[in-house]
């Protein structure tokens, strides 16, 4: 049987291409990322530039920069799907990383003058990458539960708030050129081994707000940062912007000190990728609630 509505993303939530097609997602909005003076589309399955490819520039000294998703491109993926008798549910990219929710609220007003009898929801998720990914796995156990559009969105944006990133970046210099981190100038030092620690706070910016010496230290703060939250049954995911033996490294600690939960993990890819630079290292998990700000 057709669904009510569809669940509909872009590249930045880094889901796994398997994942997506399990979880009945079916349009997924490529951004663009350039790299030297080459555009390339930001596909899950990698097919423009592979994460390992994007990574390796990178390293080789190349640096990358993303475009928002514009109000017309959202029109041209959305429009086959409300034509077809669907409604939509859009999970974005933080608002606060991004000028794309911005464009997407363009877009449903049009749909709204070109397709009354339809409905388009556009949420901010004030997370990205895998945390942006968790929200759609969330999503998507409930519109199988039965929930629908506007009771799915609802749901969601309830869990918003309390959806963490905790985040070791290898250094901020990616992040502090793309302006990305706020109060990024006085974590930037030349200290050998000196790791970045960086949360999403509420309004869905990225701040630094600790540093640790090493990567042994920067999984423990990750571990204390989980202490004062629930963990038990929660789903995790990890996330890496071509680090998988450090993800691997966090996913152990994580198990040997919170039981066997269950994990997603994948790479970060090229959009997100072009701000963290290689090495980042990230846990999202669901708990209490988000600092209000740094």
């Amino acid at each position: 049987m057709r669904k009510e509505f569809q669940i509909v993303i872009d590249s930045t939530a880094d889901l796994r291409p398997e994942w997506a097609q399990e979880w009945g997602i079916h349009t997924v909005i490529p951004y663009i990322v350039t790299v030297d003076g080459k555009d390339y589309f930001n596909y899950l399955d990698g097919r423009d530039i592979s994460t390992k490819d994007f990574y390796n520039l990178l390293r080789s000294g190349k640096t990358g920069s993303t475009t928002q998703i514009t109000a017309f491109r959202y029109i041209e993926a959305w429009e086959p799907l409300l034509k077809s008798g669907q409604d939509i549910l859009y999970l974005c990219l933080s608002g606060a990383l991004s000028k794309s929710y911005e464009q997407s609220l363009l877009a449903v007003a049009e749909m709204g003058k070109r397709y009354p009898e339809r409905k388009v929801i556009s949420l901010d998720t004030k997370s990205a990458s895998l945390g942006q990914g968790l929200l759609v796995y969330y999503a998507v156990c409930a519109q199988r539960e039965g929930k629908t559009l506007e009771e799915t969105a609802t749901y969601v944006e309830g869990l918003v708030p309390r959806l963490f990133h905790w985040i070791m970046a290898d250094d901020l210099h990616h992040l502090r050129r793309g302006g990305r981190v706020s109060g990024a100038a006085a974590f930037v030092g030349s200290m050998l081994k000196i790791k970045p620690m960086l949360t999403v706070v509420a309004d869905g910016r990225i701040v630094p707000i600790h540093k640790v010496r090493g990567h042994e230290k920067a999984i423990e703060y990750i571990l204390s940062r989980m202490e004062v939250h629930k963990m038990e049954e929660q789903l995790v995911g990890i996330v890496h912007s071509d680090a998988p033996e450090l993800a691997d490294q966090l996913k152990e600690k994580i198990t040997a000190k919170y039981g066997n939960l269950e994990f997603l993990v994948n790479s970060i890819g090229p959009v997100i990728g072009a701000h963290t630079g290689p090495g980042t290292v990230a846990a999202v998990f669901l708990g209490d609630e988000r600092l209000k700000g740094v």
